[in-house]
């Protein structure tokens, strides 16, 4: 099949599935009796319409940036990450330990130690799934599955067993003092009232910046692409695959690990169950949809935040909408730009190149 121009491969495609996807999503809300006009207008309202609405749409965005930074890094060096879950649920550990050490202290100290602790956390639990897979020959895709499983058993016995105070009846860490937390943009910004976006949020999008230059614009970036692109000739070349896949794994959890500083460092201000919520399966979605490019990623997750967001204020203003409809129309969304992301594109093609092609016979 004949390669599409690169706007239309980025741009246009995903739009065109994120499209059906609505329009499926539509023909669900027509047929128990709502509008599907008015429900699309209600979305958007929610998700920009007033300040605390955007304030969480770029809460959730924040999460699925880091989220799908962590797929889509490895996704260039030819390995599909699925544990961004697990990897920042663990991350979360690291940030309440330094938190809950340096408790009390000033947020512009603790806060590049949430960072750092964060994400070594989360890069020594990806790394074990890279190493198997250098070493070991351990597909990444079953490793990071399981560890998925593995984070949440092991996270739930340490905060419920260990973290937890004596006297509190809810599994959790003890609470972090509030100049310890990530401040909430609130604080700076009046639009955001009653919304929990905090200072993460430029560090989501500083990490695009970075991964877009760590990619594309140095040495090492070019190995991680030599290696995605044929591991054959980047080991050739005298790259290092098995040291390339462990080091992309782990710099892979390190991002995702971000989510903890999200939630933890700067929303709950504790270590709660289940505090990432499926944010880690989420960023697969967004990763493929932008097609692994940081502003394809930044893009996906805005709208997926939209979705999320959008899809809660459509539950409280259309009753007739129950949740679990709310959940199809985002499942639809990852439906069609995920697994069937390549579904418009032979159409595509052929409408782009079939004029040439006539050209030719001519």
């Amino acid at each position: 099949m004949t390669p599409l121009p690169r706007w239309a491969d980025v741009v246009l495609l995903p739009l065109l599935n994120v499209t059906l996807a609505f329009l499926v999503g539509g023909l669900i809300v027509l047929s128990v009796g709502q509008n599907p006009l008015q429900a699309v207008g209600i979305m958007l309202y929610g998700a920009f319409g007033y300040g605390s609405g955007f304030g969480y749409t770029l809460y959730y965005t924040t999460d699925f940036i880091f989220a799908g930074l962590a797929v889509s890094l490895a996704y260039h060096a030819g390995l599909f990450n699925i544990g961004p879950e697990g990897q920042a649920y663990v991350g979360g550990l690291g940030v309440i330990l330094i938190g809950l050490a340096l408790n009390g202290m000033h947020w512009a100290l603790v806060f590049p130690l949430m960072i750092i602790c964060g994400a070594l956390f989360g890069a020594a639990w990806a790394f074990i799934p890279g190493y198997l897979q250098a070493k070991r020959g351990s597909h990444v895709v079953i490793t990071t599955i399981m560890f998925n499983f593995i984070a949440v058993s092991m996270m739930g016995f340490i905060i419920s067993r260990i973290l937890k105070p004596e006297g509190v009846n809810s599994d959790e860490s003890a609470p972090l003092e509030v100049i310890t937390r990530v401040p909430q943009l609130r604080g700076f910004i009046e639009l955001f009232r009653n919304s929990p976006v905090n200072l993460t949020f430029f560090l989501a999008i500083a990490a695009l910046f970075f991964v877009y230059w760590l990619i594309w614009r140095t040495k090492f970036g070019y190995s991680v692409r030599a290696l995605g692109n044929n591991p054959v000739a980047a080991n050739y070349a005298g790259i290092s695959n098995q040291k390339m896949i462990m080091i992309i794994m782990a710099l892979a959890g390190a991002f995702a690990a971000m989510v903890a500083v999200n939630n933890v460092g700067g929303v709950q201000g504790r270590l709660i169950l289940n505090f990432v919520n499926g944010a880690g399966f989420v960023g697969i979605a967004v990763a493929f949809m932008g097609k692994g490019h940081p502003i394809g990623v930044g893009l996906s997750a805005l709208l997926f935040g939209m979705l999320y967001q959008g899809g809660q204020e459509l539950a409280f203003q259309m009753p007739g909408i129950t949740r679990e409809m709310i959940v199809t129309i985002q499942a639809l969304v990852i439906l069609f730009t995920g697994a069937m992301g390549d579904m418009m594109r032979g159409p595509l093609s052929r409408m782009f190149f079939q004029p040439d092609a006539a050209a030719g016979d001519k």
